[in-house]
């Protein structure tokens, strides 16, 4: 087992759920970029997924055929997805030792975004594709798996683009909220280890919390030998930060998860689901 990461070091165990489609690929290039960058280790995972074998259809088929022929088939078909799942593993650590990237293998068997959050727990960071495999159809933008991770992992996520782009203009969305904080804690550490400025956007509600609400990040982040502005904008959060990532280039969102109206969320989805849906960069999420 790779060691647990010491403290202060912010980035050093990284697990990267795997699954073969182009997303999946994506998340595994910013994977290795950032782990050569911190010196981390990671953790490529394949869950082969047990509602694919025993899915409700196959259910119907073995009622009508008898169950022989089903246990014979689920056999078959986990067979084929742990072949599968194996050759995947097998070219993520083709390209670890091409890059001199300490790694291990995962192989498990499950409900995909609980065998991603159980592996988080000996991990830094959860770094996944913005959709799946089997997402490609799903409604919505955010695949469900994706989704499912950024709501219940117990470790950061980084939401990953198709397309892999060296990060070089950060972008923190911060509230004054104790998600946001830890949020700035993981903005401050990730730019001053890669050597990044950082501007730091807050939308309010109300204007006077405006001067206040960044005296309180530029207190904090004035520790750091970052490069830090600070912006205020006025309009709707979700839409303001959307429109700043599009508008200005930048290249990563770092964002507290989910905020604390939960019954408003239930009713009309979160303002971090909202960010995630639209943004044309990786979001990088605290809870």
């Amino acid at each position: 087992m790779v060691s647990e990461s010491a403290a202060g070091d912010m980035i050093k165990n990284i697990l990267v759920p795997l699954d073969g489609s182009d997303h999946s690929r994506g998340a595994l290039e910013y994977a290795l970029w950032m782990a050569e960058k911190f010196g981390g280790a990671l953790f490529g995972q394949h869950v082969i997924d047990t509602v694919s074998i025993e899915g409700t259809f196959f259910h119907d088929i073995s009622g009508s055929m008898g169950f022989e022929p089903y246990l014979d088939f689920s056999t078959k078909m986990r067979e084929a997805l742990e072949e599968r799942g194996k050759l995947i593993l097998e070219e993520f650590s083709r390209r670890c030792k091409e890059r001199n990237i300490r790694h291990e293998v995962y192989l498990d068997l499950g409900i995909i975004p609980n065998e991603i959050c159980e592996r988080a727990k000996a991990a830094d960071l959860v770094v996944i594709g913005h959709r799946g495999i089997n997402e490609e159809f799903s409604t919505g933008l955010l695949g469900g798996t994706a989704e499912n991770v950024t709501r219940k992992s117990p470790r950061p996520v980084f939401v990953s683009t198709k397309s892999f782009k060296a990060v070089e203009r950060p972008l923190l969305a911060y509230d004054g909220s104790q998600r946001a904080g830890a949020a700035m804690e993981s903005a401050a550490e990730f730019c001053t280890q890669l050597k990044l400025p950082l501007t730091v956007l807050y939308v309010p509600r109300d204007e006077k919390t405006g001067e206040k609400v960044l005296q309180t990040a530029r207190s904090y982040l004035n520790s750091y030998e970052i490069e830090a502005r600070y912006e205020l904008a006025r309009g709707y959060p979700e839409q303001k930060i959307v429109d700043y990532l599009v508008n200005f280039g930048y290249d990563l969102l770092f964002i507290g998860a989910y905020g604390h109206r939960r019954i408003i969320e239930l009713v009309l989805g979160s303002a971090t689901e909202y960010v995630l849906r639209k943004s044309p960069c990786p979001v990088f999420l605290n809870r």
